[in-house]
């Protein structure tokens, strides 16, 4: 920033002693703390400038005309576009009764008998909230409706990964995964990294270097995606379809609120994924400079922070899978423990007004936790019989301890960042002091 300094040309007012410098302190003062708020953001406790009251008043996208009833919104860009020579595939079909109960055929809001209005300020076009232990289905809006997944379509990745590679075989990082389109956790050429590694990588930061290294694995992007599917229609996920292992948009993507919850509660059976999910922070290896390069370095280790605010924010929160891209918009799934009760909520194509995805979940489980007990729309089936599974074998993450290691700084939790923060102020707070008494020395002698 820079400070326009006065001339000893400036007028004075008539009688008046010289002020130059007094107006220059203040206007670094001012500058100061201008620069302050807007780098490191308002101090705890601090008053913000409230919303202009002109601005459009927030409503929940309205779904009761069932828009996406058999294929998700048009994109806005070329990312679904097919492949020179290939086709698009057709829209999956709508199956008949919906899965999980004549109920969930709905397209707008569900809720039991005699529930009270859903919170304000959900503006995820499509939701749900279910029973993780007994599959129930406890409300939802537009349950079916066809969406784009984004990053959650990782829980399915996990699903068929997990089980197929060993988690303590070492990876050799390549270019290849390096160069992945998207969120990208940091893995570089000649890095080392075992399967499990890679798994947090997955789930924990959302890296797509990782979604790569590990369907290279499973036989390349076609191969994987095609096990994704055969999973999906094997646990009755019906409106599903991957065209990604990553989430990454692409022709006949597809997803519904229903399907991500099913798939969510399949994957908590596995421990490694309830283990994960629930994970703060994780060291990640390095990797070593590129010969070719005489002027790199080798690229030492740095920490990974889980990127589900939820985990951090709500009281018994399990954890969980976030997502975004351009046509997809924010989409999450995570669950949460209260009173005996594990539930898991789902949002698709949201947005982070008025309140931001993590916030949004949190408002739905609250609902949920406070409804009477037995509360149901329906139901989810256990995909290995087609029938509803009053219960399955949910694996449990690990109890949280004060021994964990905080999240990592772009995780928004970080107590380092906010330390970093009140310390900066108060250096600039004590220049701006320093810099007053001298302006006044300076005006005195003058």
């Amino acid at each position: 920033m820079s400070i326009r300094r006065y001339s000893r040309r400036t007028v004075h007012p008539a009688g008046g002693r010289r002020r130059a410098p007094l107006v220059t302190v203040a206007a670094l003062a001012a500058g100061l703390t201008v620069f302050a708020g807007v780098v490191f953001g308002p101090l705890p406790g601090a008053a913000q400038a409230q919303p202009s009251a002109t601005t459009t008043p927030f409503t929940t996208p309205n779904t009761d005309g069932c828009p996406n009833k058999t294929a998700p919104p048009p994109p806005i860009d070329t990312s679904e576009a097919p492949e020179p020579g290939q086709t698009a595939p057709a829209a999956l079909p709508i199956p008949n009764p919906p899965i999980g109960g004549k109920q969930l055929g709905g397209c707008g809001v569900i809720l039991p008998s005699g529930a009270g209005p859903v919170p304000e300020g959900i503006s995820a076009t499509a939701w749900e909230v279910a029973d993780l232990d007994t599959g129930r289905v406890i409300a939802a809006k537009d349950p079916h409706g066809r969406y784009r997944p984004a990053s959650t379509i990782k829980v399915l990745l996990a699903s068929v990964a997990i089980p197929a590679l060993d988690l303590d075989k070492t990876v050799i990082g390549t270019q290849d995964d390096a160069n992945a389109d998207g969120t990208r956790v940091g893995i570089g050429p000649g890095g080392r990294y075992t399967n499990k590694q890679l798994f947090q990588a997955l789930i924990m930061a959302s890296g797509n270097d990782a979604a790569h290294a590990i369907s290279t694995q499973l036989g390349g992007d076609d191969a994987t995606v095609a096990k994704m599917n055969t999973l999906a229609k094997q646990l009755q996920a019906l409106d599903t379809r991957a065209a990604t292992p990553s989430g990454l948009d692409g022709p006949g993507m597809s997803i519904s609120a229903y399907d991500l919850a099913l798939l969510f509660r399949h994957a908590m059976t596995l421990p490694l994924f309830a283990e994960l999910i629930h994970t703060e922070q994780v060291d990640f290896p390095g990797y070593p400079a590129d010969p070719k390069n005489p002027d790199d370095k080798d690229h030492p280790g740095f920490p990974v922070g889980n990127d589900n605010h939820l985990l951090f924010e709500y009281d018994g929160a399990i954890g969980g899978k976030t997502g975004y891209t351009d046509d997809a918009r924010q989409t999450f799934v995570a669950a949460a423990q209260r009173n005996g009760h594990r539930y898991v909520v789902t949002l698709l194509k949201a947005d982070v007004r008025p309140f931001r995805p993590w916030e949004q979940a949190a408002k739905l489980l609250d609902y949920a936790f406070a409804l009477p007990a037995g509360a149901t729309v329906g139901s989810m089936p256990d995909g290995s019989s087609g029938g509803a599974n009053p219960s399955v074998a949910l694996a449990s993450p690990p109890a949280r301890t004060d021994a964990e290691p905080a999240p990592a700084a772009d995780s928004g939790s970080s107590s380092d960042h906010h330390d970093l923060r009140i310390a900066l102020m108060v250096v600039g707070v004590i220049l701006v002091l320093a810099l007053l008494l001298s302006a006044r020395r300076m005006s005195r002698r003058r």
